[in-house]
């Protein structure tokens, strides 16, 4: 058996403000062949934010790029579309939390559009600051969310979380939120996920580990029920943030190489795993 299918579950790729396809590129050539492409923020595109529709160029574009990844690298990419938390926060400071909120939920619905026809494969990344914020805009960020859920739940697709740290706080929210909805809570990838993988699965929800060596390897002595991921974001500023783009193929290989991971269990976590959350074969 050899290693197949080595998946990034979340990573951003910039052709104006970082690498762009050389980023891709570099995955490929150490050995990735699935990456999920989550759309950057408007600031990114350029993009002014006044409407709803306004995110319509954002999602487009995001799935434009991971076409032309694609046909230039032969990797799969699968798009991942929605509205970041901190866009959110800005809108929120541009134009108040009611009016933000209405643009954010209407930006959601026209996401799911992109879903639902096939063009993107999730919603994502979507839920709450990372950081403090004022406690009316956090609420519009859990209103944002439980929208966001419902919207899955209605699709029958997975929806990728960016939120604050892992938490008890943090899951009982979350509980909540897929009791309303009715959401599957399997359904739901805690992005930037540590090591501790208990804390997330024992709620149903599938952790996305942040890729270092130290971190697949400690969340390794829990399970295999889990994803991978570098967060790389592909912004010139920060060469190599959050992790650099060869990140989840090298972890990977290293881990099979020193015999911490099976390559049974590797095909668990890059393929299996991504199947059963995303509810689709990878090729």
């Amino acid at each position: 058996m050899k290693l197949e299918t080595i998946t990034d579950n979340h990573m951003h790729i910039d052709p104006a403000n970082g690498m762009g396809l050389e980023a891709a590129k570099r995955f490929k050539r150490a050995g990735g062949t699935c990456m999920f492409l989550v759309n950057k923020m408007s600031k990114d595109w350029g993009v002014t934010v006044t409407k709803a529709g306004d995110f319509t160029a954002i999602f487009e574009g995001t799935v434009e790029l991971g076409q032309m990844i694609a046909e230039e690298t032969g990797l799969a990419v699968f798009p991942v579309v929605g509205v970041h938390p901190a866009e959110l926060v800005y809108l929120c400071a541009r134009f108040g939390t009611v009016r933000a909120l209405e643009i954010s939920t209407g930006a959601v619905d026209i996401a799911s559009g992109f879903v639902e026809s096939g063009l993107a494969a999730a919603l994502g990344e979507i839920g709450r600051p990372h950081y403090p914020v004022e406690p009316d805009v956090f609420e519009a960020s859990n209103k944002l969310l439980e929208h966001a859920l419902c919207v899955a739940k209605d699709l029958g697709c997975a929806i990728q979380l960016h939120t604050e740290s892992a938490s008890e706080k943090l899951f009982d929210d979350l509980s909540k939120m897929v009791k309303n909805t009715g959401i599957k809570p399997d359904k739901i990838v805690k992005h930037f996920s540590g090591p501790d993988t208990a804390m997330v699965q024992k709620r149903g929800i599938m952790p996305s580990v942040l890729s270092s060596t130290e971190n697949i390897a400690a969340a390794l002595k829990h399970n295999t029920g889990f994803l991978m991921e570098s967060d790389y974001i592909d912004d010139n500023r920060r060469p190599g943030a959050v992790m650099g783009p060869k990140t989840v193929p090298r972890v990977t290989k290293k881990l099979v190489e020193t015999g911490v991971l099976s390559l049974e269990d590797a095909a668990r976590i890059h393929c299996d795993n991504i199947e059963k959350t995303y509810g689709f074969e990878l090729p």
